[in-house]
């Protein structure tokens, strides 16, 4: 067999190789990019679609969003998008909080349910969200931050609504009024204790973007939770104050051994 037959087999070897075919594991081929099975019952679990009953119709409507989906990854990548920094920089972060996400889930047990005794203390501990939640109505003022420290300093001291408004009036600022409707289980527990010590009538303030929010508790309505839906509200609290704490531990330690150098002007501001 001379050379070029040879080389003619290899090169048509070759060639046959490259070509992908919708069998085995791939379900399509799209432009030589396969998508295969298992990455189809990823996306019928992600659309809540069961893989049987009606199992054609739901493949294949999958099936055409990965097929959408490719065409159009395929058509940024053309025009280069998936070499800009924007792109680089996004993607490199959505890895970050996979990898963070599976150590974390790795590491910490939220699988082992905590005693009745540990859930019990646990409600105890949280009155805003359990035995106390209520719905509160607000009567709200929403005004401009003072720039001016001595008008700040009034605004706080205000032991009432009105006198925020006086205040206010007096300095020129303009302000709006209004009312809201808030569940105590929102608030930071630390948050809720401050508050549920105020006198009656004496105002909180909450800063914002620019704008600030006095309120005073106009109403009160208890808004209990069913011993079962209690239950649940604290195991999911309960697991992410488990995970909070073992990410704050962890980073903590990482911290202490790590060599960490910053360019001038960005570190931490010295103690």
């Amino acid at each position: 067999m001379s050379q070029r037959i040879v080389v003619a087999m290899l090169l048509a070897v070759l060639v046959s190789g490259c070509q992908k075919k919708a069998e085995g594991q791939t379900v399509a081929v799209v432009n030589d990019d396969e998508i295969t099975s298992s990455e189809l019952n990823a996306e019928l679990t992600g659309q809540n679609e069961s893989a049987s009953g009606t199992t054609q119709q739901a493949r294949t409507q999958a099936l055409d969003r990965l097929i959408d989906r490719r065409l159009l990854v395929q058509q940024a990548k053309a025009d280069g998008l998936d070499k800009s920094p924007e792109f680089l920089n996004k993607q490199r972060r959505a890895t970050e909080d996979l990898l963070i996400n599976m150590f974390v889930s790795r590491k910490v047990n939220t699988s082992q349910v905590p005693s009745p005794s540990e859930i019990s203390r646990y409600e105890a501990s949280r009155p805003e969200i359990f035995t106390n939640r209520e719905t509160w109505t607000l009567n709200q003022i929403v005004f401009p931050i003072p720039k001016d420290k001595a008008l700040a300093q009034k605004v706080s001291d205000a032991q009432s609504l009105d006198q925020i408004a006086q205040i206010l009036t007096a300095a020129g600022v303009q302000f709006t009024r209004g009312t809201r409707k808030v569940d105590t289980a929102v608030f930071p527990h630390a948050i809720y204790t401050q508050i549920a010590a105020l006198k009656p009538g004496e105002p909180f303030i909450a800063p914002g973007p620019g704008k600030a929010v006095a309120s005073v508790i106009a109403g009160r309505e208890p808004n209990p939770l069913t011993p079962e839906q209690a239950r649940q509200v604290a195991l999911n609290a309960m697991k992410r104050d488990q995970i909070t704490n073992f990410v704050q531990d962890r980073v903590k330690s990482l911290k202490a051994t790590a060599k960490i150098q910053y360019q001038s002007g960005f570190g931490p501001p010295k103690k």
